[in-house]
């Protein structure tokens, strides 16, 4: 009896080890799945994510350290889009310069004589409009509203590609101000601009700054061209002498470019599933480097992916 005993013990405690290693594997079988990353979701997706740019809403400004892609958005400012195109048509900015590179803030471009008496001459465009710092909220047809809360608008979200406020008591709809997004410089007069002088968006994005300037779309490609500018010593970061202005060869709208000299840009569909999970990862960063997910995303946080097809 004892013999029988002793093997018995030794039998249950080898079937209580094996059904710890079981138990074990069963466990790791259960492990959550590791958190995809921004990166992971843009290689996983589908080509119909992708939108390619619209020619005839592309412009294309060349400055010595190469081009710079500006997508323009005329559902938002289509006053100010269809004159900024007529002023590109007739040359209006070629040999022009940027003139402004202000830290944590914008590069703008534009006629360094316009505030001197001597503007340059404008053919068939507007110097100035009515502004466009809104649109009817009817206009937007694309919205995709992001679930977190903004400080800037009862509703934030993305419109095929860009970053947008909506306030659907007020009926309205605008462009944020985040980074990268190009807005049309005025003076103390809300109707004093009209696409003349054009600025980028390059630190923090200043929000306190929508709806209060009419914004006509953004920079696809070359922020690192305009970021790294140096910085101008003079009021608002302005160039104190005229040899440091950056020189503009030219800039035109990418459908009278020839095909062959184009830029391929394609943008992640706002709309689609893919974008929703570019959020998600976002929001909630994994991966060993990430302690704490933030579980919360701002507008101006929320990358847009682009991709240049070769």
């Amino acid at each position: 009896m004892r013999a029988f005993k002793a093997i018995g013990r030794k039998a249950v405690l080898k079937s209580a080890a094996l059904a710890l290693l079981a138990a074990n594997a069963y466990a790791a079988d259960k492990t959550p799945p590791a958190k995809p990353s921004v990166s992971d979701v843009v290689k996983a997706s589908k080509p119909s994510d992708w939108r390619p740019l619209d020619p005839e809403n592309t412009l294309y400004m060349d400055i010595p350290s190469g081009r710079v892609v500006i997508e323009l958005a005329p559902t938002f400012a289509p006053n100010h889009v269809k004159n900024i195109k007529a002023l590109v048509r007739e040359h209006y900015f070629d040999g022009l310069a940027i003139i402004r590179s202000q830290d944590n803030w914008v590069v703008q471009w534009g006629d360094p004589n316009e505030e001197n008496g001597k503007p340059r001459e404008i053919k068939n465009a507007q110097r100035t409009l009515k502004a466009e710092f809104t649109v009817p909220i009817k206009n937007d047809k694309n919205f995709t509203r992001l679930p977190d809360h903004d400080g800037y608008a009862p509703q934030a979200g993305h419109s095929n590609g860009f970053p947008v406020g909506h306030d659907p008591k007020k009926g309205e709809a605008w462009l944020a101000h985040c980074y990268g997004m190009v807005g049309v410089g005025r003076d103390n007069d809300a109707d004093s601009g009209g696409g003349t002088s054009l600025y980028a968006v390059i630190g923090h994005g200043p929000r306190h700054l929508d709806r209060n300037i009419t914004v006509v779309g953004r920079v696809i490609s070359g922020m690192p061209l305009l970021s790294t500018l140096p910085r101008g010593a003079g009021p608002m970061g302005f160039y104190d002498k005229p040899e440091l202005n950056v020189p503009i060869s030219s800039v035109k709208v990418a459908a009278d470019v020839p095909e062959a000299e184009r830029s391929k840009f394609e943008v992640m569909r706002t709309d689609s599933a893919t974008y929703q999970a570019v959020v998600e990862a976002q929001r909630n960063r994994g991966g060993p480097w990430t302690k704490v997910p933030a579980g919360y995303i701002d507008l101006c946080n929320t990358p847009i992916p682009v991709r240049e097809q070769k």
